[in-house]
């Protein structure tokens, strides 16, 4: 019976994993169709910001439209793939910056096996403390820039009027960044603000994740700010 009931669970841990990873390409497949509707609306006027743009996938497309991109990314590695990338690239502006919501510094911890395999590992780069998987000795972390975005962002808007696109994929920051936003009111000068959120990672965040959901669905409809972009 004990063999059977070990049996079932395994299958069961099976399932669940095969289940997981279907939602997660599902949703991968869906914002890469929204980042296409996205890039086909964008022209040269328009103002985006690629935030989390570890090695410029996302900010290549972007470019793609003339669109004039800030690119954010606190990773050396990842900074040093993007300038190679976008040297000839006269409308992408590379910031290496963490992105909070005060000036500063702040330590950036990477992923156990980044030596091993950096491109794989860089997007789990994080500032904050408790995420899986990654490597919690803070005598390994990197000093890296804090730039305020909110601040960043209002001198955007005052600049052009309003922002077309901001991305979002900062693995646990944008929880302060979406709250601050919120709070200034920012929401309403940005045409689409897309963001991966990762309570999945870090537990102790997820009521705060929730109540922000709850009130930004009630205030805009998901074709102006969509926290599942991936």
């Amino acid at each position: 019976m004990t063999e059977t009931l070990t049996e079932l669970e395994q299958l069961q841990a099976e399932f669940d994993r095969f289940r997981r990873r279907a939602r997660r390409n599902a949703r991968k497949t869906q914002a890469d169709g929204l980042l296409m509707g996205v890039v086909s609306m964008l022209t040269p006027r328009d103002v985006v910001c690629d935030c989390g743009a570890n090695v410029g996938d996302v900010t290549a497309q972007l470019a793609a439209s003339g669109a004039h991109v800030h690119a954010f990314d606190p990773d050396p590695y990842c900074i040093d793939m993007l300038k190679k990338r976008f040297a000839d690239a006269p409308n992408v502006n590379i910031h290496e910056a963490a992105l909070g919501t005060r000036e500063g510094t702040i330590q950036l911890m990477r992923a156990v096996n980044f030596d091993e395999n950096p491109k794989g590992a860089s997007v789990k780069s994080t500032v904050l403390e408790g995420g899986r998987m990654i490597d919690q000795d803070l005598g390994h972390a990197i000093d890296v820039r804090l730039l305020d975005f909110p601040a960043f962002l209002r001198d955007l808007i005052a600049e052009h009027g309003e922002i077309a696109f901001v991305k979002m994929d900062v693995e646990g920051a944008e929880l302060d960044l979406l709250e601050a936003m919120e709070a200034a009111g920012l929401f309403d000068k940005i045409r689409l603000t897309v963001a991966e959120t990762h309570e999945n990672k870090f537990k102790e965040l997820r009521p705060r994740f929730r109540a922000l959901r709850e009130r930004l669905s009630e205030a805009y409809p998901i074709t102006r700010v969509n926290l599942d972009w991936i």
